[in-house]
């Protein structure tokens, strides 16, 4: 959990070194702090009918904190990033979870692993080192030197999807398909694997009471808008390998349908 002073001495040094004549847009760097501490002196929360002040960390869930957590991890994460980018190798980051890729001994990587927990008593980082691990809903593999990923679930969760029998209008359940389909597509690398993945996805909307046949007619009708129906039909690799790649390309903040579903 990030301290108040730590947590405002690192959006000091970030809006510095972006700001031109130490202004950001309309507001000056002091104003930025002084609102900043005006959101972190004010967070309270009632528990046991007694309310409560806030004095480490902010509020799970408020935009400003998780820009604040980001902009103090974005510091910390620095040389993480320099060694990676010395070696030609991966890092990526979403909030509290790393992904990286090396080429070099387990012991070197533990060593660095190591130094990097000792720089912020405030940050302390556990990880896993495999030729295969999930990152988020992601399970990255190096099989053979290949590279391959599919959907991570974790062992306990349900097979839930919207049940069809909620009050939602019904183009919100073939949304629900269509969005199940298209993550799937983008995190398995090969044909093989979706396929796994498409009968767990129909699994899960039989469980949940959609009609077979609603259910292939959407199958069908995904495929169909992407040009892609031989993936359906017989597993086509070729073509799933360009619908694979097509939608990593696109961008991932706005989904957009290629055409109406029915």
């Amino acid at each position: 959990m990030i301290p108040k002073g730590g947590a405002l001495d690192g959006l000091y040094r970030f809006c510095t070194k972006h700001a031109t004549e130490h202004t950001i847009g309309s507001l000056t760097v002091n104003t930025i702090i002084r609102l900043a501490c005006l959101v972190l002196d004010t967070n309270c929360f009632l528990f046991d009918n007694k309310y409560y002040k806030q004095i480490r960390g902010g509020a799970m869930g408020s935009p400003f904190t998780m820009t604040l957590a980001n902009i103090y991890m974005h510091e910390w994460e620095q040389s993480l990033i320099q060694h990676q980018h010395e070696r030609n190798e991966l890092y990526g980051r979403y909030i509290d979870d790393i992904f990286t890729t090396s080429n070099e001994p387990v012991e070197t990587i533990i060593a660095l692993l190591d130094r990097e927990n000792e720089k912020d008593p405030n940050i302390r980082i556990s990880y896993t080192i495999h030729d295969s691990v999930e990152f988020l809903d992601v399970l990255i593999g190096n099989i053979q030197g290949q590279l391959k990923t599919s959907v991570f679930r974790k062992p306990a969760a349900e097979p839930y999807i919207l049940p069809y029998t909620s009050d939602h209008p019904r183009h919100i359940h073939s949304s629900t398909i269509h969005t199940a389909l298209l993550r799937d597509v983008r995190l398995c690398s090969d044909v093989e694997t979706f396929d796994q993945e498409r009968l767990n996805i129909e699994i899960a909307l039989l469980l949940n009471g959609y009609p077979p046949k609603f259910i292939s007619h959407h199958f069908k009708q995904f495929f169909k808008n992407y040009n892609a129906s031989p993936i359906y039909q017989d597993l086509h690799v070729e073509t799933y390998q360009q619908l694979h790649l097509q939608l990593l390309n696109e961008s991932l903040t706005t989904d957009q349908v290629p055409q109406k579903l029915e």
